[in-house]
C-alpha cells in the first residue's frame, strides 16, 4: 500500500504496541439521542485525550469535535435504518469517499450483515467501498454487525462474517466478542481485528474481562462506546481500558487503574512487555 494508507493505518494503531483503543459515538445515527449522548460534543471532549481513534458520523464531527484534534477519525458511512424500523440490516453507503477525503478521516466503516434478508447489498457495498477507498489510500473497516438477532454472536458466526469482510478487502474488521472460540476468530481472520463493546454490560468488571480476553485471544484492540460514555466514570474507564490494551495488565491491575482514575488520582499503572501484534 501506498504512503497514506500506511499513514492513516499507523495512526488508527500507533506504535509501539500497534493496537487501539478506538471511541465509538456513532450511535445516534440509528438510536438517536441515547443516553450518554444527548449532546455529543460534551460526551466527546473529556474522552478525547484518553483515545486512539474517534468513531462517529459526519454531522457529528463537524458539529462537535474541534478541528484542531490530532486523533484520527475513523468515519462511518453506513446507515438508512433506525431503531424503530422494522430491520436494522436495510443499511446502504450514506457518505461518499470523495467526502472523507475533503474531511481528512483515517479510515471508513460500514455495516456488513451476514445471514440477514440484505446480506447480499451490504456486501457489494463494501466491495465497492474498498475499491474506492484502495484508490484513495484510505482504509476500510468492516463491521458484522447483527441487527437485533444477538444469539448470532457465536464463533461460528462472528469466524463467518468476519473472513467475509477480510475476504472482500476490509483492511479492518470490527466484530463482537463470545466467550466460547473466539481466538479461532481472529485466527481465521487476516487482518487486524477489533472488538465491539456491544450492549451496556452489567458493572465496570465485566466491561474490563471482556477486554482483556479480547486481547488475549489476539484481537488488536477493541472500540467501544456505551461501556465507556454510559460508564458512571467515563474518562476512568478509557484509562483502565487503555491499560489492558497497550500495557498488557490483568484485569485485577486495569481495575486499581480505575479506582486510581476515579479518586482523581494519575494511575500508576504496572507496565508489562507486551507480546507483538500478530503479523
Amino acid at each position: 500500500m501506498d504512503w497514506g494508507w500506511q499513514n492513516r493505518m499507523g495512526r488508527i494503531f500507533p506504535a509501539p504496541t500497534k493496537r487501539t483503543v478506538m471511541l465509538a459515538v456513532d450511535h445516534g445515527y440509528f438510536m438517536g439521542p441515547t443516553h450518554g449522548l444527548e449532546v455529543p460534543k460534551e460526551t466527546i471532549r473529556p474522552l478525547l485525550p484518553f483515545c486512539d481513534a474517534l468513531a462517529l458520523t459526519r454531522g457529528v464531527l463537524r458539529t462537535s469535535v474541534d478541528p484542531g484534534t490530532s486523533t484520527p477519525i475513523v468515519l462511518r458511512v453506513s446507515g438508512g435504518a433506525s431503531i424503530v424500523g422494522e430491520d436494522l440490516s436495510d443499511e446502504s453507503l450514506t457518505t461518499s469517499m470523495r467526502e472523507a477525503v475533503r474531511l481528512n478521516v483515517a479510515a471508513v466503516a460500514m455495516s456488513v450483515f451476514v445471514g440477514s434478508a440484505h446480506e447480499h447489498s451490504s456486501l457489494t457495498n463494501l466491495g465497492t467501498l474498498v475499491d474506492e477507498g484502495e484508490e484513495l489510500g484510505m482504509p476500510v473497516m468492516g463491521i458484522t454487525a447483527v441487527g437485533k438477532e444477538l444469539q448470532k454472536r457465536d464463533s461460528r458466526y462472528l469466524s463467518l462474517a468476519s473472513r467475509i469482510c477480510a475476504e472482500l478487502g476490509a483492511h479492518v474488521v470490527k466484530t463482537y466478542y463470545c466467550e466460547e472460540g473466539f481466538s479461532r476468530v481472529v485466527e481465521g481472520c487476516p487482518v487486524p481485528l477489533v472488538v465491539a463493546g456491544g450492549p451496556k454490560l452489567e458493572n465496570d468488571q465485566a466491561v474490563l474481562e471482556l477486554a482483556h480476553s479480547a486481547i488475549e485471544a489476539g484481537a488488536y484492540g477493541v472500540d467501544m462506546g456505551r461501556n465507556i460514555w454510559q460508564s458512571d466514570h467515563p474518562v476512568a474507564m478509557l484509562q483502565a481500558l487503555r491499560g489492558i490494551v497497550h500495557d498488557h495488565l490483568t484485569v485485577s491491575e486495569a481495575r486499581t487503574v480505575l479506582e486510581e482514575a476515579r479518586a482523581g488520582r494519575t494511575p500508576s499503572s504496572s507496565r508489562r512487555p507486551v507480546p507483538p501484534a500478530r503479523a
